[in-house]
């Protein structure tokens, strides 16, 4: 483990599987876990390690199901959880964070919130400035997430509803954290959007 100026810890990762591997060490019976949206950590197998685990109270969002109201309230809950799992939309190579949200929980719960913060984050989100950070979230994350969003409304049967309106309302930049709070693991494989 890496430790960088702004208070972030940095794990580097070759793939995935090592991301998958890493991850489970941040992962113990009777912690309560919060979800932010992330294609990273599907990707990596993460999310299906979580759902299947059966000594931790997961705020899982993504339950298939569930009404509206729920998976609002089990995003608020995330976010006054032991650990929060997401990804990130860009990262600069100094260290900061930069998203973007629809609702806010995903980028709430980085900033404050959770006792602590697991990122996976690979190289593909690594930018040169916060400048580089916005333009990457504006040209790829969020015309990708409406894709795949749209799209998986479509083979549900349900009309396409998102756009920048809704998924784009929140922007942050974290220039860093209190020590020991967030740990990212930083993936050398191409991952997510």
């Amino acid at each position: 483990m890496q430790s960088i100026t702004n208070g972030f810890d940095v794990i580097v990762v070759q793939d995935k599987e090592e991301a998958l591997e890493v991850s489970k060490g941040f992962i113990f019976d009777g912690l309560k876990i919060g979800l932010g949206g992330s294609t990273t950590v599907m990707e990596t197998g993460l999310l299906e390690y979580l759902v299947n685990h059966t000594g931790i109270d997961l705020c899982n969002q993504y339950e298939s199901g569930i009404s509206m109201e729920e998976n609002f309230e089990r995003r608020r809950q995330g976010i006054v959880s032991d650990l929060y799992v997401t990804g990130c939309n860009a990262i600069t190579r100094d260290g900061v964070l930069v998203n973007v949200d629809g609702d806010g929980n995903r980028v709430a719960a980085q900033i404050f919130g959770p006792k602590k913060v697991l990122l996976l984050v690979s190289e593909n989100k690594i930018v040169d400035t916060i400048h580089d950070g916005f333009k990457r979230i504006r040209e790829i994350a969020i015309p990708k997430n409406i894709e795949r969003m749209n799209g998986k409304a479509i083979s549900m049967g349900k009309e396409p509803r998102y756009d920048t309106d809704n998924i784009a309302n929140k922007f942050t930049y974290i220039n860093g954290d209190k020590e020991g709070r967030t740990t990212i693991i930083l993936i050398q494989e191409p991952l997510g959007y």
